[in-house]
Parts: structure tokens; sequence; C-alpha cells
């Protein structure tokens, strides 16, 4: 018992701020600074990846494919998250109420931090519809395959707002409770500086890992086909993300709808959560798709071999061996009496004459008519 007391003490009673933010790289015109918000987006994009691409290597996806794919999704995506971001977090950048004080300068300086999930996911989608057709796959199989892995990379990813210290919640007397240094630029005015706040990247990074466990447990048992698993995926995310959303004390737009004003992100979230379940019923309802193929149509494997380079179908092509029958090999097998060829079968019976000159007589070999040799034997080998 005195062990565990002791093991208890040494447990902080807060989670300490971060004294590292990232390290600088000497360049001959001056230094490049890698920051660790950038390496835990960077590590969020390695480790979903990952995952991705073991579960489209399993839908029997062509290899390689998913990085032909990503390679369009995730600048999409980084785009349309930072654009989200602009646009729910304006002050900063165009000034209070747009007044013009803001520095335009600062929206493509995303290490300091700023990607909106709803852009990054409907630039990224369209992003991976590009690289989809261009691979000649659905895009609605690849979805179902990079549900878990895009919000493994949320997971990862949200630890870059802990090593910013930003976007944390309000203050709380819990035990994880957060420290942000007094002098930072996002800690609250008028607060004592030994405040904690509620860890929110923690608990969304936490809500997101037990969520991949969620969805990879549904797929393998029901086996989502027409990106049922990613609209799951998108309400289970908003589900989360109303709550912790909620939580947050750093300046957004606040949006009033039915006599409640909150954050446009909460309002965002609740849009979504409707709308991705209203659309995974309706999929429901169409059952499985025949056939189960992530392949679009006419790109399957070996389909272009029935196209010729002109666009058109090619005709069938018979087997050689079968194309030759049996009793047309037999027809070129020689009499070994006399060198003609005897026929496969019994044609039907001939007349005894044939042009006028010829007597025609039976075969005492084959029983099959020939004519009568008058002049001279014909040359041996010699064929019909």
């Amino acid at each position: 018992m005195q062990i565990l007391l002791q093991a208890a003490a040494l447990v902080p009673a807060s989670i300490p701020s971060p004294d590292w933010s990232g390290f600088d790289i000497p360049l001959p015109w001056g230094t490049l600074r890698i920051h660790a918000y950038a390496l835990c987006i960077l590590a969020g994009i390695i480790v979903g990846l990952w995952l991705t691409s073991v579960r489209w290597a399993r839908r029997g996806a062509p290899e390689g494919s998913v990085w032909d794919i990503v390679i369009w999704a995730i600048p999409f995506g980084i785009i349309g998250g930072r654009l989200y971001h602009v646009v729910s977090s304006p002050d900063a950048y165009f000034g209070p109420g747009f007044d013009g004080t803001g520095d335009l300068w600062l929206i493509p300086q995303i290490q300091r931090g700023g990607l909106g999930i709803w852009g990054a996911v409907v630039l990224g989608v369209l992003g991976a519809w590009i690289g989809c057709r261009r691979s000649g796959v659905k895009l609605t199989a690849f979805l179902d395959a990079a549900a878990p892995g895009l919000l493994l990379a949320q997971a990862v990813g949200r630890w870059g707002n802990y090593f910013n210290q930003e976007l944390f919640g309000g203050p709380t007397t819990l035990p994880w409770g957060l420290q942000i240094d007094a002098d930072n630029p996002n800690f609250p005015a008028g607060m004592p500086v030994d405040t904690l706040f509620h860890p929110t990247f923690l608990y969304e990074s936490i809500w997101n890992i037990a969520g991949v466990l969620i969805l990879l447990a549904l797929d393998r048992r029901f086996h989502f086909r027409r990106a049922r698993l990613f609209w799951l995926y998108a309400m289970y995310y908003t589900l989360g993300r109303v709550w912790i959303e909620a939580m947050r004390i750093d300046d957004a737009e606040q949006i009033n709808l039915f006599g409640i004003t909150t954050r446009l992100n909460v309002w965002t979230s609740i849009f979504v959560f409707v709308a991705a379940l209203i659309v995974f019923v309706l999929l429901g309802l169409k059952g499985r798709p025949e056939p189960d193929t992530p392949f679009l149509a006419g790109r399957e494997p070996g389909a272009d071999d029935a196209i010729d380079a002109s666009g058109e179908e090619k005709a069938p092509v018979r087997d050689a061996d079968s194309s030759v029958s049996d009793s047309e090999s037999r027809d070129n097998l020689p009499n070994n009496q006399n060198g003609a060829r005897i026929p496969s079968t019994p044609t039907e019976e001939e007349p005894a004459f044939r042009d006028g000159d010829k007597p025609v007589t039976e075969s005492p070999v084959t029983g099959s008519s020939r004519h009568k040799a008058t002049e001279s034997a014909p040359e041996a080998g010699t064929n019909k």
C-alpha cells in the first residue's frame, strides 16, 4: 500500500505544458524551423495511410493505387482544411468585423496551426475522386477503406494542438488539467497563471482512437459497402466533436440558430451528423452492390484486352487446337497400301461414274469410293 501511495505521489496532478515545439535546421542563408505541429500532422498522415493501404489491399484493389489516390487527396485536404479555418476564424486574417486590420500573410502559414476538418474532408474527397477516376476504382470503395485510417490520422494529428498550446477548454480542477504558459499568446487574459484547462486535444484523440476500434469491429461484422462506413465515421466523429467543441474557449465564429448562439463548428457538426445519418440509412436500403468489386465498370483486370486500339470490341478468338476437327486431321493420313488419302468418315453413296469418263469403285480397305486408275497410279503423298 505504501508503494502505491508513493507511486501516486509521483504522478503529476496536471498535464504540464510542453517545453519543446520544434527544432531548427541550419541552412547557408539562415535556419529552417520544423514545427512540432507539422510533425504531428505528418505522423498522422503516415499512420492513416498505413491502415488505409492494408485495408485497401484486402479489398482486392490494384497494387500501388492507394498512392495514386492520396497524392491528390492529401494536398486537396490540406488546402481545404486551411480555407475552412480561415473562414471560421477570420479575425486574425481580416481583422474584427473584416475591418482590414488582420494579416493576410498568416493564411499560408499552416505551421502556426489552424486546419478545419470539414474543409479538409470535403476537398480531400474531391482529390480522392480525381485519383480514383485515374486509377479506375470506385470512390465509395476507397472511402470505406480509408474511414478508420482517417480517424486514426486525426487522433495523432490532434497532438499538434498540445505543442502549440492552443484549442484547449475552460478552467478545471481535474487532475488531468492542462497547464498553459502564462506568457503564451493563447493564455486567456485575466486568469490566474496557475489555472488549469480542459485538454480538449486529449479528449478528441482518445475519442478518435476508440472510434477506430469501433469502426474496424463493425466493418468486420457487417462488411459495409457503398461508402456506408465513411458515413458511419462522419456520424461518430461529429457526435464527439459537438461536446468537445462546446468546451473550447478559443475565439471562433458564433452562429445563432433556433434561438441558440454557439460556435460555428458545433452547428456544422450537428448538421453533418444528421446528413450522414440520412445517407447511411438510405444506402442501407439498397443492399450490397453486385458485383462487389472496387473497380469501376470496364476497368476490371483484363478488361482492356477485350478492346482493340480503335476502341472497338475485339472478336472472340477460338482455340486454334479446337478449330481443327479430328475428321480433318484424319483426311490427311495416307493409305498405307497405295499412298492415297483416307477419308475420315464414309460418304454417301456416289454415282458409279463421275465426269462421265472415270469409273468409281469401293476401296477394299476402307469401303469409301475412289476413282479407278486407268492410266497410271497416283503419286504417293499428294493432298486432295
